[in-house]
């Protein structure tokens, strides 16, 4: 059986729609008007192995942080929908990811229970770039986190993430992004030991 969901999110500042296939190849075929944005999800499914497309517009004339905030929302919810009860999957991951002079760590639960805990080590300046028009564009870092918050609202897991070293914000993100895919695989693959059981002694995830 397929574990996908599509979820669509309007609002009078965001309207979101994604498709999400947890077992895909990678594959991130997104409408994204924020170039780095739009880097990191794609890193994001390369590495976790999810195949994700839809949509995303937002009121960019205000700020990214809508937009940014309302996808992790979408993306988590997305991530609920296809795990449903979460009956057969190993529920936790962790991962470390080196990324020349950076080394960071995602560590995750689908346990019901949203919290985040986000040690980025950012400096908070905008990272510039050019835009397909060919003007000066940038990247919010401090949107970063609000990313993640609305992901673990959204998918009700815990997620910690955390610069153990770097100098580079690009490189600490994208890191970022890379290992919180892999533990996310890694948490979300079935475990075949557990012959299709809800792994909590509770015997349900809540």
């Amino acid at each position: 059986m397929a574990r996908s969901a599509t979820i669509e999110r309007n609002t009078a500042e965001t309207q979101i729609k994604l498709t999400l296939n947890l077992d895909g190849s990678g594959v991130c075929s997104v409408k994204n008007p924020i170039g780095f944005f739009n880097h990191m999800l794609s890193s994001f499914c390369k590495h976790g192995l999810f195949d994700l497309s839809g949509e995303l517009k937002g009121d960019l004339e205000v700020d990214q942080h809508h937009l940014i905030e309302d996808t992790g929302i979408v993306l988590g919810m997305c991530f609920a929908k296809a795990l449903g009860d979460c009956a057969g999957i190993f529920r936790s991951g962790c991962f470390i990811y080196p990324m020349d002079e950076t080394l960071v760590q995602a560590s995750v639960d689908f346990g019901g229970r949203p919290f985040c805990v986000c040690n980025a080590q950012l400096t908070g300046i905008p990272l510039v770039s050019i835009g397909q028009d060919g003007k000066e564009a940038s990247f919010q870092t401090d949107c970063f986190e609000d990313f993640w918050q609305g992901f673990v609202n959204g998918a009700k897991c815990n997620l910690h993430l955390d610069t153990i070293r770097g100098r580079s914000d690009h490189h600490k993100m994208e890191g970022l992004f890379k290992a919180a895919a892999r533990a996310i695989r890694s948490a979300t693959e079935i475990d075949e030991r557990r012959k299709g059981q809800i792994p909590s002694t509770k015997g349900v995830i809540v």
